[in-house]
């Protein structure tokens, strides 16, 4: 078995999409989910009791969705090539492959389902896991169970996200209808709640008529990875504002890093997939994201540049918890 395909560079089955950048969209949340840290700001604060809690539950978090990563890298290497093939691609694209399933048929047995032709990657992620599951001692009775227990996972974690998108997006969409009527910004007007979350849901709707999921899942990857970008953008800016710009570089270098990938999958996604299926609505939609990136960028580099000079702070955390504590003191004393 050859250690790759011919498709590491486009063109596959599955996704149009080379392996780079498409192995940062596809495994979004797990690579770097701007769709977290936006959604972290409103969230993360309410559980913690001391600013110094914030790497352990910040951070931990973020290690913890790179491990289900890994999980699913794991789980689709562990089926044979063809077999994930054919659980990830229509009828037409599995027999224009010209390839035969080996293990599939036994799989389907023991799950008690049809795994032919499931496209999404759900499916074959729940039956790489189950496969890895069952391999253990006593475990190979359990294959069924695995199976649709990694299924209900998915399926709450969509949920989930589709609800925290949903939220959010309607914030969102009040706080800007509030600056052309000020109605909007009164989170109690019903019509303006209602509506926003309506309005929300229609564009969820949307998105899922306008094809199968290898058309939908990357648009909505690009997404997080372009909010992911902003994020660590913000982030260095307000590093250097602070006056610790020696240590820029640590959000700095990712903030690039994922700019090209964001810039790259937009880019595959308009011309490998997008143009020639006709979804000419999305072309546009990628098109004002890539501007949106641009636009980001631009701004990031103009504040990088303009707070260069600010003076160094070199005070240790000791010395700043200190001198807050001696502050505080002074204006309870007021």
């Amino acid at each position: 078995m050859p250690a790759v395909t011919p498709y590491i560079w486009g063109g596959g089955p599955v996704l149009k999409g080379s392996v780079f950048p498409y192995i940062f969209i596809t495994i979004a949340c797990g690579a770097l989910s701007g769709f977290h840290t936006v959604i972290a700001t409103g969230t993360t604060p309410k559980m913690l009791t001391n600013e110094k809690e914030i790497l352990p539950i910040g951070y931990g978090a973020m290690l913890t969705e790179g491990f289900i990563a890994m999980m699913a890298l794991i789980a689709a290497t562990a089926l044979h090539p063809d077999d994930y093939f054919a659980i990830n691609s229509t009828v037409e694209s599995f027999k224009a492959l010209g390839l035969q399933v080996h293990e599939l048929p036994a799989l389907s047995a023991m799950v008690g389902e049809d795994l032919m032709h499931r496209p999404g990657g759900s499916v074959s992620l729940a039956v790489g896991m189950a496969h890895i599951f069952s391999r253990l001692p006593n475990m190979a009775h359990l294959m069924g169970y695995w199976y649709h227990f990694c299924i209900m996972f998915e399926a709450l974690f969509i949920m989930t996200l589709i609800d925290a998108g949903t939220r959010v997006g309607r914030y969102l969409l009040q706080e800007l209808l509030g600056h052309f009527h000020p109605k909007f910004n009164d989170q109690h007007w019903a019509p303006g709640v209602y509506g926003c979350a309506a309005l929300i849901c229609i564009l969820w709707g949307y998105l899922v008529l306008q094809g199968n999921i290898g058309i939908i899942w990357p648009l909505s990857a690009y997404l997080t990875e372009l909010l992911g970008t902003m994020t660590l953008a913000v982030g260095t800016t307000v590093i250097m504002r602070l006056g610790r710009k020696r240590y820029a570089w640590v959000t700095g270098i990712p903030c690039i890093l994922m700019a090209i990938v964001a810039i790259a999958a937009d880019y595959e996604n308009v011309f490998y997939s997008y143009i020639p299926a006709g979804k000419w609505i999305l072309v546009a939609f990628s098109a004002a994201m890539f501007l949106m990136i641009l636009i980001v960028l631009i701004e990031a580099v103009r504040s990088w540049i303009r707070l260069s000079n600010i003076p160094q702070d070199y005070r240790t955390q000791a010395e700043i918890e200190a001198e807050s504590l001696v502050k505080f003191g002074k204006e309870v004393k007021a």
